[in-house]
């Protein structure tokens, strides 16, 4: 078992999603609720939001109701859900419209954010599952899991095909055509690491300083070194370009956001905990599966764009 400040390293099957090779320490988030599917997508799209990058202007609602979401999810687990999703029967009228209005803001914002609603359309269509903002979706799409693992590489063509093609040189498509094929799957890392050096990835097209926005942008992890009011103190992996490859460095600190005006997403972490991280913003505390499965698919995305950077 490594350290989550330690860069993985892992042999990937080219055909298909990671070998489980890299394991990863991480302690499981403590009383905290798993988050309904629009909850999690508002803690991962925040960070970019926020900047501007991605999404409606109306990055404050973004934040409240996700922050909300995640305290009516609480309430209804304490009700006796026994589910990430309130039951209507268990909760009083008040509560239950709280529940339904949170809902409906954060599925609406959702599906305005065009570069990454496409792709939990796409894994839900690959599944048959009728909830495009489903948990496991929208856990597919930021973090990566069996869904994204298996969604089939056509259908992944396809959807590529109509949003990508008409804007790239034809050489350039040439080279992402082949991606699903050789294992690439429907992931934020995928977005970052192949699709943003020929598409770009956020408006206004060109960018400069390449690598350190697509580490921005890429979902990272860090250790909590300290906790300071809204800020947190995190040791985290880099990405960094030697000999022309993309790789993960040596961990290093940095402050990350937690809260913003007194709301946010993390608020039960302490030192030692595994955080991911979206921009400057951190956005749930990660146990050790979820950690492992955001540093394998990291690891393979990697890889996949090393053969044609």
């Amino acid at each position: 078992m490594t350290d989550a400040t330690v860069a993985p390293t892992a042999a990937s099957n080219p055909s298909g999603p990671p070998s489980p090779g890299v394991r990863a320490s991480g302690r499981q988030a403590r009383g905290t609720t798993p988050p309904s599917g629009p909850v999690l997508f508002a803690r991962y799209a925040f960070g970019p939001n926020r900047l501007g990058l991605c999404g409606p202007e109306d990055w404050r609602s973004l934040l409240e109701l996700g922050a909300a979401g995640a305290a009516t999810s609480a309430v209804a687990d304490r009700a006796g859900s026994g589910t990430q999703d309130a039951r209507p029967a268990d909760l009083d009228a008040r509560t239950r419209a709280l529940v339904t209005d949170i809902d409906h803001g954060l599925r609406d914002l959702a599906a305005r954010f065009e570069g990454a609603y496409p792709y939990l359309e796409l894994i839900a269509r690959a599944h048959g599952i009728a909830d495009v903002m489903d948990r496991g979706v929208v856990d597919a799409y930021w973090i990566g899991n069996e869904l994204s693992d298996q969604v089939d590489p056509g259908l992944m063509l396809q959807s590529m095909d109509a949003r990508f093609r008409a804007q790239l040189a034809p050489e350039a498509w040439r080279w992402l055509e082949g991606k699903p094929q050789a294992g690439a799957r429907p992931t934020h890392a995928f977005h970052v690491f192949d699709v943003f050096p020929r598409v770009g990835l956020m408006r206004g097209g060109a960018v400069t300083d390449a690598i350190k926005l697509m580490d921005s942008c890429r979902i990272r992890w860090g250790r909590v070194l300290d906790v300071k009011g809204e800020q947190l103190v995190v040791n985290a992996v880099p990405l960094r370009l030697v000999e022309g490859k993309l790789v993960l460095g040596e961990a290093r600190p940095q402050n990350v956001r937690r809260w913003l005006d007194g709301t946010g997403f993390v608020s039960d972490v302490a030192a030692g905990d595994v955080v991911s991280l979206h921009w400057d913003w951190a956005c749930e505390v990660l146990g050790p599966a979820r950690l492992d499965a955001l540093q394998r698919r990291t690891v393979h995305q990697l890889e996949l764009a090393n053969q044609t950077i």
